[in-house]
């Protein structure tokens, strides 16, 4: 099996979408060009700037946010594109790749890196472990027509909620819940909504002890496995990744390696003198030739140059130009490591992502675990995740108590109903369109219970917090 780009650049959209043709359209714009305006117009895009990248809450002015984030990774992302198809062109490594290829897959990158994040719950990562958790402890305390809720739902619907996660979320965000026109969301070009699916398997396909990244998780509910299979089939990619999904992993890996770290230094939860002792151990560790990229080296480099130039904040300084530097040389890694398997990328069968093998790896992973050690296991955070999860869990049981026999003959309570109805009814009414097109009601009831997801998901980090404290009287 061998992609090929014409496949894997597919603009077609869901549904009965017309193109504008003839002398009279002035609309100049390329598919996955509209594609990008799509995506800042809507309201989900926007809701990003109140979303917990790592800080959840804080009112600083310089700690990025969900929103921030997305935006460095579209610009890495459509960076690495152009110098990866530069690279290509120039060396004849295909082709089939032409310099409109270059440009389109620029376009899709740069969309990928905007929406790559916009299934994420609110208060981060933390966000998902904690609806995670609701379900394991929670679905078979609940009783439905007076049996266990798990004898109702089949073993792929309970997988998935068991295995809750951010990226198939952000396939269904971006096809059915960004109810604007009809039922197909934004309905944006298959080549794009093929790029986000960092994971082109199910809940239970996944095999994370494999190390092979495209089955570490799942990338798409049972709810859409129909979409993901046309889509898929469309381009020649069932079962493995699209190309460019390597691309948009790599620049997220630069994006929040580096920026978490500048983040943490920030707040005060990483000195200046523990980065530089964190890194010279990571680099000692490594037992790697470092002479191509040794950050304790441009740490101390730009430290020197602060301080003959009298900068007021040298520390400050240094750390802040090192991780873009290390940014650039990352962005180098990335493209040799496309590159040079690009044979095996595209013939399906690259287990890895882009940093392997090259002098960029132990870096990525050293930045990844010190943030990790000094910034979410920090006290700030871990309290902030005690609250999240109050929050979470909370609206978990009082929505999923609302919906369980919403649309049943079943009578609702006075309270079911109330909180029923402070789900959004752009939520409620993709919840109808789909169900009516099912018999069974198994599947209606797993819905349903998308619904809340769909709903709690869909909450900014603010939202959340003060929905709780308006329901419990908390000033």
């Amino acid at each position: 099996m061998r992609m090929n780009w014409d496949q894997l650049l597919c603009d077609k959209r869901v549904g009965n979408y017309v193109r504008s043709s003839g002398a009279g359209n002035s609309d100049l714009r390329s598919e996955f060009e509209k594609d990008y305006h799509r995506i800042i117009g809507s309201a989900s895009f926007r809701r990003l700037q109140d979303k917990t990248q790592v800080f959840a809450l804080d009112k600083s002015d310089f700690i990025r946010t969900r929103l921030t984030h997305s935006l460095e990774v579209s610009s890495f992302a459509r960076s690495l594109g152009h110098n990866i198809g530069q690279y290509l062109i120039d060396n004849d490594t295909d082709p089939d790749f032409t310099q409109q290829t270059k440009a389109d897959i620029c376009d899709i990158l740069q969309c990928a890196g905007l929406i790559h994040d916009i299934g994420n719950p609110p208060f981060g990562h933390f966000g998902e472990e904690a609806i995670r958790d609701w379900f394991v402890q929670n679905l078979k305390k609940i009783n439905y027509y007076g049996k266990p809720l798990t004898r109702f739902l089949d073993k792929q619907m309970l997988s998935d909620l068991y295995h809750f996660e951010g990226n198939a979320q952000a396939l269904r965000q971006v096809t059915k819940l960004h109810f604007l026109v009809n039922e197909n969301g934004m309905n944006l070009t298959y080549a794009l909504l093929n790029t986000i699916i960092k994971y082109p398997v199910s809940s239970l396909q996944m095999h994370p002890e494999t190390g092979n990244v495209r089955e570490k998780k799942m990338g798409f509910f049972l709810a859409e496995q129909d979409l993901y299979e046309e889509i898929a089939g469309e381009m020649g990619t069932r079962g493995v990744r699209h190309p460019l999904t390597y691309i948009l992993e790599a620049a997220d890996d630069i994006a929040y390696s580096t920026a978490d770290i500048e983040d943490a230094f920030k707040k005060g939860f990483l000195s200046y003198e523990k980065l530089r002792e964190e890194l010279e151990r990571a680099r000692d560790r490594s037992g790697i030739d470092t002479s191509h990229l040794d950050p304790v080296e441009i740490l101390d480099h730009q430290y020197d140059h602060a301080i003959r130039m009298g900068v007021r904040d040298p520390k400050l300084y240094a750390v802040q130009n090192m991780t873009v530097r290390l940014q650039s040389r990352l962005l180098y890694c990335a493209t040799y490591g496309f590159t040079s398997n690009y044979r095996r990328i595209m013939e399906g069968e690259y287990p890895s992502d882009l940093f392997a093998g090259t002098y960029g790896a132990w870096v990525v992973n050293a930045l990844k675990d010190i943030a990790y050690r000094y910034a979410f296991l920090s006290e700030q955070i871990l309290q902030m995740e005690v609250t999240a999860g109050t929050i979470l869990h909370f609206l978990m049981d009082h929505f999923m108590e609302a919906v369980l026999y919403y649309d049943t003959p079943e009578q609702l309570s006075t309270m079911e109903q109330k909180w029923l109805h402070l789900i959004s009814e752009n939520y409620r009414q993709v919840y109808h369109i789909y169900s009516r097109r099912s018999t069974s009601e198994k599947d209606r009831l797993y819905l349903r219970i998308l619904l809340v997801t769909d709903f709690v998901s869909g909450m900014t980090d603010s939202y959340a917090k003060d929905l709780y404290q308006r329901i419990n009287g908390i000033s």
